[in-house]
């Protein structure tokens, strides 16, 4: 019988999980009141597009802050913090009384939001210690695949109902009580040696994650790679170079390199960075395809997404339990087959393609995503004592971010040139199949970094094993293992992972 989740547990994802999931959610929310804000402030497109940019640049900026942060205040105070920066932001996008206010609110907003996402993880990460790992990684999912597909339905239903100013006000009686509930949860903690900042580190990384993600997004909206994104996508490539110098000299980076050294690491890595490839197929190209072959509103698009949001649902739940049962490659594999094939058979998506077809399609497609996501996630946090989960947050959040922005773009750029030619609603339709060959690239790719994860079944968690055991103590560490050696979070250690 599978060993339940931990009360303090669960107690600790329900505190913090209500913050982040709004984070998710207005990633999304704010795309369908570009409209409004256009007409509102008299603005052009090109300048509200900055209300979304803004803030996923900045989200994307803060990522290598996260890391730093949780060791040098604790989790209580920077999580709490960042909470706060956020719900300022919020209220500051709220009243917002020009488009160039409401672009540089977002910038705050994002600040606080981008650290939210990292340390969630960070937290759950150190907090699991082996305990139920697969059931925890799945609760970690949750807003990344639910946000997305939830947030265009709210959005659109308080843009046509209270005004979009209530996207962003709306964040603040749920801020309050995610930040009482955390205060309430999440202990103060003693910090023995405060974490030295990586200056230089983060003065690189950051404005690399910066370019490439900018770049990638000028050439969704662009519909091609011009001179301006090449640019920006190089600069970002030329800047990640030099961090990666700088790091491999350093004893502290902002973000650890030596992690790619395990193979299972890097393997959840490259399959992270895939999987969010395949998943900006259904939600980028699906609502799209309602709203231009259909002649579907947003709000009508965005609640025909459903079935992606419960596929996703069910497979978080079942796939943390056979995660713990029996490793994370099984289960990413057979997510990873049902994702593929989804994405082949919306290769074949036509004008004439019922909506109870494309219904069923998605559903089967969130639930292997979520699959694949709930094994990438086991793979990345297993083996890694307390001191290297930053810096494995760090890697998975870049690579979400980098990956969700290159999928957008190629799938963008993708469906625009093959509907430059189509003169009817059946020429579009059979544009939209034909781009879905690129998310079934993405899908098909991901059984490549598949092979490479653990595939054996951990051990069990001995029952009397006290639960405020503390995380810094090394856990079961093999008296033959070298020290600066990771260890599996389970209670009967496995050998070394393989280096690549």
């Amino acid at each position: 019988m599978a060993e339940k989740i931990p009360r303090e547990l669960l107690a600790l994802v329900g505190a913090i999980l209500l913050g982040v999931f709004l984070v998710q959610m207005d990633s999304t929310m704010v795309n369908i009141a570009l409209e409004s804000l256009r007409r509102d402030f008299d603005a052009g497109l090109g300048t509200v597009q900055w209300v979304s940019a803004a803030y996923l640049l900045a989200m994307s900026a803060v990522i290598p802050v996260a890391g730093w942060a949780i060791d040098r205040f604790g989790a209580r105070t920077a999580w709490l913090t960042s909470l706060g920066v956020f719900t300022l932001g919020s209220l500051l996008c709220g009243v917002a009384w020009s488009a160039g206010s409401l672009i540089a609110m977002r910038v705050v907003q994002g600040i606080g939001g981008g650290m939210l996402m990292p340390l969630f993880q960070t937290i759950l990460a150190r907090r699991a210690a082996g305990r139920n790992f697969g059931k925890t990684m799945a609760m970690i999912g949750v807003p990344m695949l639910l946000g997305p597909v939830l947030g265009p339905v709210l959005g659109g239903v308080l843009v046509d109902g209270a005004g979009w100013r209530w996207i962003f006000l709306i964040n603040l009686p749920i801020c309050a009580v995610a930040a009482w509930a955390a205060a309430r949860v999440l202990p103060a903690e003693r910090i023995e040696r405060p974490t030295r900042l990586d200056v230089l580190g983060l003065a690189l990384l950051s404005p690399a994650i910066v370019g490439i993600v900018w770049g990638l997004s000028r050439a969704s909206t662009d519909g091609g790679f011009g001179a301006v994104t090449l640019l920006s996508v190089g600069a970002g490539v030329a800047l990640l170079g030099w961090f990666v110098a700088h790091a491999l000299r350093v004893p502290a980076p902002v973000f650890d390199l030596r992690l790619f050294r395990s193979r299972t690491f890097t393997a959840s890595a490259v399959l992270m960075f895939l999987g969010m490839v395949a998943l900006l197929g259904t939600i980028l190209l699906i609502p799209l395809y309602y709203q231009q072959v259909h002649g579907f509103g947003p709000l009508h698009a965005g609640l025909l997404m459903a079935p992606h949001g419960v596929g996703s649902a069910l497979a978080l739940t079942v796939a943390g339990r056979f995660s713990d049962r029996f490793g994370a490659r099984p289960v990413a594999l057979a997510g990873a087959l049902l994702l593929l094939g989804v994405t082949l058979a919306l290769t074949q998506l036509s004008a004439g393609t019922t909506q109870w077809t494309i219904a069923a399609l998605i559903g089967l497609g969130g639930a292997g995503f979520g699959c694949v996501i709930v094994g990438a996630q086991s793979g990345v946090y297993a083996g890694l004592d307390r001191a290297a989960v930053p810096h494995a947050t760090t890697a998975v959040r870049v690579l979400q971010q980098v990956g969700g922005s290159f999928g957008v773009a190629i799938l963008a750029v993708g469906l625009q040139r093959n509907a430059a030619g189509a003169d009817s609603l059946a020429a579009l339709g059979d544009a939209f199949g034909t781009t879905f060959w690129w998310a079934a690239g993405a899908a098909a790719l991901t059984l490549i970094p598949i092979l490479f994860l653990a595939g054996r079944r951990p051990a069990a968690e001995p029952e009397n094993k006290p639960e405020d055991e503390p995380e810094d103590k090394p856990k079961n560490e093999p008296a033959d293992e070298p020290e600066a050696e990771p260890v599996t979070p389970a209670a009967a250690p496995l050998p070394a992972p393989e280096r690549a």
